[in-house]
């Protein structure tokens, strides 16, 4: 098949734009949080960071659906999903949901998270030349369109991957998904199966597993397969391709007379990245402080993270496929996590040694002007590493969904969404059942600034911070917190006054979230808008001594 140039394009982006190392899930059971909602997180999506309402349709029968290559990317008009690679047999109703680089949420509260993981080299494709489909972005849409519970969405998912073959769209690497609704959730892990299948061989076009999260624990998935040992017969709490073992057996990644455990995090991965292990560790640190054998990596000393000789690698079977948090989760407990830059820990790079000078009486003084996002210049000045934070200066997009059974689906689903930085940004509330969003979120273009984008405005203040960064930040945190705050206080009133409506119309109903929603966006637009002239005006250059 020839390639459009659009399509050469997408793919050099992804691959050299766009890191594979970049998105980290959360997610906890519902007798796991403070409020027993579900919840499903995922930050630093795809650069694609637009959102909006894509409505439910009515197909005549014998409809096709097209399959899309490049849905993640930027640069084509909003509903432009990039080049065909194929159709599939239409439905007859599709559900509503929220569209962006990787679509989250329906009408029904099912909620997806990915995050991009590794697998061994022999897995890979040639994208010039395999036959394999369905990305993993193009099937979270379909099961959206087509789904109400996680455990439908993981049936159809697995089935169109078998079926038409994975196509990796993120640097040619494995997925993994995260399949949520007010009851349950379920880890879904997708590997390819390498450059020679083809949809008439007879053989399945993708290797995957699922494991359900019991209800009571909590997980995070940093870019790297979280699954073990798979009990294939307790079907409440696996499922598995049914080439899962043989494919690794049969290219002697594993050999079951050897009397060892069939462990399917280390056959189909190579070896674990400190981009990966970091952030395992950080988690467990946060949440589950007592696990057995968890490193200590908590640090004041600047030059601590530099000192390899106190430093060793642990073995990722220290981490559990989940864990029971020392306490309930709550949704702010989720923000934190993925606004964390490593603070206080070896990884700390807004501690550098390079932020320091000695003061007037000789001790060391860390610079206003330290940050946690050096950029790539910075760094080699001041000789900081590159280890990867939670939280991205580049982060595209990220959310953090709230599933609520108790509530009617429209309200119940809340989608906390953020743009740009989770550092800097605010997080949003929207509801599953709102029919639109403000255009400031539909808008953005990277090579052209908009003051009607929310990429943009929040992009613009993330990079006055710079001027001043230890005070600016400060100046943040006082507009912002107290906004976020407010979405919360007044969720109660929300529910309740949605539930008072919907008994006497749905439409109106539908209408009051739909409003809040975009009122409360544009307001977040015009607080970050603001926040510009208060940086520059206190930390304009002509104050700092130059």
């Amino acid at each position: 098949m020839k390639r459009s140039v659009s399509f050469i394009i997408a793919l050099w982006f992804l691959a050299f734009v766009y890191p594979a190392n970049a998105c980290t899930i959360i997610v906890a059971g519902k007798k796991a949080t403070a409020d027993g909602s579900v919840i499903v997180s995922h930050t630093d999506a795809g650069p694609d960071c637009r959102v909006h309402v894509m409505p439910g349709q009515f197909f005549t029968e014998g409809s096709m659906a097209p399959v899309y290559w490049g849905m993640v990317d930027l640069g084509r008009p909003l509903g432009d999903y990039g080049d065909t690679l194929g159709m599939i047999p239409q439905v007859k109703e599709t559900y509503s949901y929220f569209q962006s680089a990787y679509p989250q949420m329906n009408e029904w509260q099912l909620t997806i998270g990915e995050s991009t993981t590794s697998m061994r080299d022999e897995l890979k494709l040639n994208d010039s030349t395999c036959k394999q489909i369905m990305t993993v972005e193009q099937v979270q849409a379909f099961a959206l369109q087509r789904c109400k519970t996680a455990k439908q969405a993981l049936k159809l998912i697995t089935a169109l991957m078998e079926k038409y073959g994975f196509r990796p769209s993120c640097v040619g690497e494995s997925e993994t998904l995260v399949l949520g609704d007010p009851n349950e959730v379920w880890v879904l892990e997708i590997f390819a199966v390498g450059n020679d299948w083809t949809p008439d061989s007879g053989t399945l076009g993708a290797l995957w597993a699922a494991q359900r999260l019991p209800d009571d624990h909590v997980t995070m998935i940093p870019n790297w397969s979280i699954i073990k040992q798979i009990d294939i017969k307790d079907t409440a709490n696996f499922r598995a391709s049914v080439n899962y073992m043989s494919e690794a057996i049969d290219r002697g990644w594993y050999d079951p007379k050897s009397g060892k455990d069939f462990v399917w995090q280390d056959v189909y991965t190579p070896v674990a990245r400190e981009w990966a292990t970091s952030r395992f560790w950080l988690f467990h640190a946060i949440f589950a402080p007592e696990l057995p054998d968890l490193p200590n990596r908590y640090t004041t000393d600047p030059f601590k993270g530099d000192d390899q000789y106190t430093q060793f690698v642990e073995p990722l079977s220290i981490y559990p496929f989940s864990v029971k948090p020392e306490k309930k989760m709550t949704v702010q407990d989720i923000m934190a996590f993925q606004r964390s830059t490593f603070s206080g820990t070896i990884y700390d790079k807004e501690n550098a040694p390079g932020w320091y000078f000695p003061g007037p009486d000789g001790k060391l003084v860390r610079s206003v002007h330290a940050t946690p996002f050096p950029t790539a210049e910075m760094r080699k000045l001041l000789k900081i590493n590159r280890r990867r934070n939670v939280a991205r200066a580049r982060g595209e997009y990220g959310m953090i969904a709230q599933l609520r059974g108790w509530l009617p689906n429209e309200v119940g689903g809340i989608y906390w969404f953020y743009v740009d930085n989770a550092f800097t940004s605010a997080y949003v509330p929207m509801y599953a059942g709102v029919t639109d969003v403000a255009e400031c979120y539909k808008n953005y273009d990277k090579d052209q600034f908009s003051d009607n984008s929310m990429r943009w405005v929040v992009d613009f203040v993330d990079n006055l911070l710079y001027l001043k960064w230890q005070d600016a930040v400060k100046d943040l945190h006082e507009v912002r917190n107290p906004l976020e705050q407010s979405f919360f206080d007044e969720q109660d009133e929300v529910d309740k006054t949605f539930v008072d409506l919907n008994k006497k119309s749905q439409k109106k109903a539908k209408k009051y979230i739909t409003d809040l929603t975009i009122e409360r966006q544009n307001e977040t637009l015009r607080m970050f808008q603001e926040l510009r002239i208060t940086l520059i005006t206190k930390y304009t250059n002509n104050k700092q001594g130059i």
